[in-house]
Formats: C-alpha cells, sequence, structure tokens
C-alpha cells in the first residue's frame, strides 16, 4: 500500500460543467464534463509547491475506464461508479441527471471512484489509469489499442457456463448468493430511507402552517402577540431547514448505493470463475475422447457408438497405414491437450488465489465503510431529532413570555 498511487498523487474532480456538443451520429447533445487534478505529492513534502495538472473527462470515459478494468483483471472486485441517473430517492428530489444537485453528487462519486482506483495495490500501477489522470488527447485511442474488448466474454457464454459448470467452487457459489443477498438488502434499506425521507418532509413543511396560523393569530392579539410571533418564526424555521437536511442525507444513501454497486462487481469475479472451470471441464472432457479414440484406434474395439466405426464395418476397415497416421494425429493432439490441461489448470489456481485475496481486501473495506456510513446516518437523525426538542423548547420559551 506504501506503492500506491493514492500515496503519490493528489486526486480530485473539483468541477463539473454542463456542455453542448455532437455526438458519433452528429447530432447535438448537452452532457456534463467533470475537471480532475492531480497533485505530485513528492514536492509538498520537500516544502515545495509542485504544479496542478487538469483535465476534463465526461462520464462516458470513465465507464470506458472502468470497463476496461474489469476486462484487464477479471481476479478484482473492481469499484464502481456512481450511478448515471438517480434511483432510490425521495419524491420531492429531482431525478434529472441534469439537475445541480445530483451533478455534484456524481462529482463526489467519480472522485470516490478514482480514490478507490489509486488506493488499490494493483490497479493503482495501471498504466492505462495513470495516462486517464494526466493525457487528455488521445487517451481514448490509447485504451482501445488495447485491444481489451477482444478480450471481453459474452453474456451468453457466461450463462452457458453458469449452467453447465459441473463442479462449481463452493466459496464463489456461496459469494455469489451473498453478493445477491447483499444487494438486495441495501435496496431494500434505500427504499424505506426514501419513504421515511418524504414522510419527514411532510412533517418539517406541516411545521410552517404552524408558523403561518401563529403568525395570523399575532395579528389579533396585543399581550400575546410578540410571543405568537416569536414561536412562527421557529417553525418557519425549522420547516424550511428539511431541504437542506435531506439532501445532506443523499451523501448518506450514495455511500450505500456505493456498496448496491459493489454487489454486481462480485457477481463478475464469480463468472470470471465460472467460465474458467466451464473451460477447464470442457478441455478435460475433450482429453478423456481423444484418449478413449486412441485406445480403441489401437485395440481395433469400439467401446462407443460413433458414425466412423459403422462406416468402417459396411465399406471395410482402415488399412494399417491409416490407422496409425491416425493414432499418430491423436497422440500428438493429446499431448498438446494434456499441456493445456495443465495450464488452464495452474491458470485457475492462480487465479483462485488471487481473487480470494482481493475479496478478503474489499469485505474489510466494506465492513469499515458501511459501519462508518451507518454511524454517520444515526447521528445525523439524532441531530434533526434534537433539532426538533430544540424547536419546541423556545416555542415553549415564546408561550412562557406571553
Amino acid at each position: 500500500m506504501e506503492d500506491c498511487l493514492a500515496k503519490k498523487m493528489e486526486i480530485t474532480v473539483s468541477e463539473a460543467e454542463k456542455r453542448t456538443g455532437r455526438n458519433a451520429m452528429n447530432m447535438q447533445e448537452t452532457y456534463t464534463a467533470y475537471l480532475i487534478e492531480t497533485r505530485a505529492v513528492e514536492s509538498q513534502n520537500e516544502g515545495q509547491c509542485s504544479p496542478v495538472d487538469s483535465l476534463w473527462r465526461r462520464y462516458s470515459e470513465f465507464e470506458l475506464l472502468r470497463n476496461y478494468l474489469l476486462v484487464t483483471y477479471p481476479h478484482i472486485v473492481v469499484p464502481p461508479l456512481p450511478e448515471k441517473r438517480a434511483d432510490f430517492v425521495w419524491h420531492k428530489l429531482s431525478a434529472d441527471n441534469m439537475d445541480p444537485d445530483f451533478v455534484e453528487r456524481r462529482r463526489i462519486g467519480l472522485e470516490n471512484f478514482l480514490l478507490r482506483v489509486a488506493s488499490h495495490p494493483v490497479l493503482c500501477q495501471d498504466k492505462i489509469f495513470y495516462s486517464f489522470l494526466t493525457q487528455e488527447g488521445g487517451w481514448k485511442e490509447m485504451v482501445n489499442e488495447t485491444g481489451f474488448q477482444l478480450k471481453a466474454d459474452s453474456r451468453l457464454k457466461a450463462l452457458n457456463a453458469t449452467f453447465r459448470v459441473k463442479n462449481p467452487d463452493k466459496r464463489f457459489t456461496e459469494l455469489k448468493h451473498y453478493s445477491d443477498e447483499l444487494q438486495s438488502v441495501i435496496s431494500h434499506l434505500l427504499r424505506v430511507r426514501a419513504r421515511v425521507a418524504d414522510r419527514l418532509y411532510g412533517v418539517y413543511k406541516v411545521h410552517g402552517n404552524y408558523g403561518r396560523v401563529f403568525s395570523e393569530w399575532s395579528a389579533i392579539e396585543k399581550e400575546m402577540g410578540d410571543g405568537l410571533q416569536s414561536a412562527g418564526h421557529h417553525m418557519d424555521v425549522y420547516a424550511a431547514s428539511i431541504d437542506d437536511i435531506l439532501e445532506e442525507e443523499e451523501h448518506y444513501a450514495d455511500q450505500l448505493k456505493e456498496y448496491l454497486f459493489y454487489a454486481e462487481a462480485l457477481r463478475a469475479v464469480c463468472r470470471k470463475h465460472e467460465l474458467m472451470q466451464y473451460d477447464l471441464e470442457m478441455a478435460a472432457q475433450d482429453l478423456t475422447s481423444k484418449k478413449q479414440q486412441c485406445e480403441e484406434l489401437a485395440t481395433g474395439t469400439m467401446r462407443t457408438f460413433s458414425l466412423k466405426g459403422m462406416t468402417s464395418k459396411l465399406f471395410g476397415q482402415e488399412t494399417p497405414e491409416q490407422r496409425e497416421a491416425k493414432i499418430k494425429v491423436l497422440e500428438e493432439q493429446i499431448q498438446e491437450g494434456e499441456e493445456q490441461l495443465k495450464s488452464k489448470n495452474l491458470e485457475g489456481r492462480d487465479f483462485v488465489k488471487s481473487a480470494w485475496a482481493d475479496i478478503e481486501r474489499f469485505k474489510e473495506q466494506k465492513n469499515r465503510d458501511l459501519k462508518e456510513a451507518l454511524i454517520s446516518y444515526a447521528v445525523m437523525q439524532i441531530s434533526m431529532c434534537k433539532k426538533g426538542i430544540q424547536v419546541w423548547t423556545n416555542a415553549k420559551e415564546c408561550f412562557s413570555k406571553m
């Protein structure tokens, strides 16, 4: 971790800017660009102020970077991006992806994504990631030249492996089940939070009615007027405060959403392992089949039904020379198959070792982050309750002075 990029470079997404341009179809579109600023840490430690490098990136470029990382490092739980469009929001909050509040939260989420990658012991060393931070022109061409799209596994192939693998690794099966459960639990939690936020919004805003009524009442009272007017003012302030409070709460919700999306990153690692296991089983099956064919040719006996065997019986046996030639070809294929199987076994063991090490690292991070987010959310709820008590305490004092 001492060598990670986050220790050597300050990385911030400092600004978001609405822009208009033309897309690949030459149609005009409106999009948001984000300013990434980086500064070397070493020169600061030496008492020098290093210059800030900056460049603009679109959300689609962040997506391209993450897709590259997913394909290039299949054994790693790659950090997720913040949502492209708002979900699980309380109904008074805009879900428009161009809404300034949403853009600001997404800016924070994109910065968090970069810091996650820069802090990862493996991902932080990737040259394409470093270029993403430091090289504005030509970066897309550079990442496309890696040919990562050709290495990407198709969904159909992944689905086929899921249903046809015969000996799945119990640990990855359990991890896949856990990721599904984690996603389900956090989804329900976010829905409950949104409903609670809606009700809180209503309760706070209704206090504005107290303010209006007290103010109207104060106009017809002489001795009680000042007290009623002051109490009404406290109610109005209380009612107006809910907008900022719930906007702040969205930041805690975004921390939970990050792990909602992390669940898919966990499944991606599980799917890759299933694919590798499926390829291994297919290679072993093919090798067994070739060995059986070779044995049948060598002994002249057919243990299983085949079209070739029936053809030989109908139209005559092969000559010894033809049989020897076929045996030789099969022996070469068997040797290649054994080497390939050995290579796939070794690759599979390396994948499991690397993947499980990263999964353990992820679990520690998850436990720490979610604990912090839930505590912060609880503290905010306590603060809101205290604010309500204080408002009514102030109102009580106003009434006492009447």
